[in-house]
């Protein structure tokens, strides 16, 4: 495979990129850089494009299955990156992670029940709980050494108050941990003691940081695979949020007829003709796309790591060893999260996701993408700087 430049910068006007094109809606100025949505600023693996304009060239998009070829791809991807070997019969899809997210607390869970997440985490678990009816419950991660940590004892009181359903965000957004074998055991273990089934967001599995490595949570033992539900996709290992596409693991049969009876109250039976296409592509030939861009990911985020010691002294980014979000530390500025959001998009002209939207544990924080050229980033920092010195 050819050499991937991923300093290229590419212009998105015009493409109707939520990310650069509604930076005036959002933030209330156009002047403003966008380094807040996970999506990346870089083309797919060039494999996926062709697979798309071969299948556009046909020019009839009618009703399309998905065919065992794209399992097949999925299969052999989850097999190769992470050790898991899993059967295509085990394999539903959505149109993306959200969705699926929504789709598994209707189909295992009944209004007023309690959900459990850990804060801070990705808000749209929130949102999602909140939307349907039931009640989020939460044990908050512990910041220790600059390092998020569950605390045990608190999660283990929560199951006991009978939640149904727990949201696993691994790796961790926004904080970036890749759970350890033992934390996810003890997880699992916990969970089933509790007879709590456990949701898995793994959409950031394939984004990992040497010397850490992911483990799907079901892959650990077999115990785990009757309560545990994955969720994986292409959407941000390979940029493609857009083709929404996105597949449900779930090994026990009938966990997974829940799940395809609450489908088909929704009318959901099957993926665009375009998501099938890419998707496969990308599983199928991306790997060596993906190795080059974690080559990026790892320079920039040391980079920005950095930046922000040698110039930004007062705040600190916790390192990740996953994902290519970049959470920062700004509470000892003595700063309220409104000074700071006004100091960010009028001073630094910069957009960055605001902490406290990732519930108990955000206040303080920001959220910074670093998944776009070095030339971007570097103007992100220096903004960053501008704002916050």
């Amino acid at each position: 495979m050819s050499i991937v430049d991923f300093n290229q910068k590419i212009n998105r006007d015009n493409t109707s990129s939520v990310k650069w094109e509604m930076t005036e809606t959002l933030f209330g100025s156009a002047d403003i850089l966008p380094m807040w949505v996970a999506d990346m600023d870089f083309l797919p693996p060039a494999e996926v494009n062709e697979a798309i304009s071969t299948r556009a060239e046909h020019g009839i998009y009618g009703y399309t299955f998905i065919p065992p070829s794209t399992a097949k791809a999925i299969t052999g991807w989850v097999k190769k990156q992470h050790g898991w070997d899993i059967p295509p019969s085990w394999l539903l899809y959505s149109t993306g992670v959200v969705p699926a997210i929504g789709m598994a607390i209707q189909a295992y869970t009944e209004p007023g029940d309690r959900v459990l997440v850990q804060s801070p985490v990705y808000t749209p678990f929130f949102s999602m709980i909140e939307n349907n009816d039931r009640v989020v419950e939460n044990s908050p991660l512990v910041l220790e050494n600059g390092q998020y940590k569950i605390d045990f004892a608190d999660f283990e009181r929560r199951l006991q108050s009978g939640v149904k359903l727990f949201l696993l965000c691994n790796p961790h957004n926004p904080g970036g941990r890749v759970w350890t074998k033992d934390e996810l055991t003890k997880i699992g273990k916990l969970c089933l003691k509790y007879n709590c089934l456990i949701l898995s967001d793994e959409i950031h599995s394939d984004l990992i940081y040497k010397p850490n490595k992911h483990i799907p949570i079901a892959s650990l033992d077999k115990r785990f695979q009757d309560i545990v539900i994955t969720c994986i996709a292409p959407s941000k290992t390979f940029n493609l949020a857009g083709l929404q596409a996105s597949v449900i693991i779930i090994p026990n049969q009938k966990l997974r007829t829940l799940l395809e009876d609450q489908q088909k109250k929704q009318g959901f039976f099957t993926l665009s003709t375009i998501a099938i296409v890419g998707m496969e592509a990308a599983y199928r030939y991306g790997e060596a796309w993906l190795e080059q861009l974690l080559d990026h990911l790892t320079e920039n985020r040391n980079f920005a790591i950095n930046f922000i010691k040698e110039h930004l002294p007062k705040i600190e980014a916790i390192n990740p060893e996953g994902t290519y979000l970049l959470w920062i530390d700004c509470r000892d500025l003595g700063l309220s999260d409104d000074e700071i959001k006004t100091l960010l998009i009028q001073k630094g002209k910069l957009a960055l996701e605001p902490g406290p939207k990732y519930g108990q544990g955000g206040d303080g924080f920001v959220r910074l993408n670093f998944a776009c050229p070095r030339e971007t980033l570097t103007d992100g920092l220096n903004r960053l700087k501008t704002a916050l010195t």
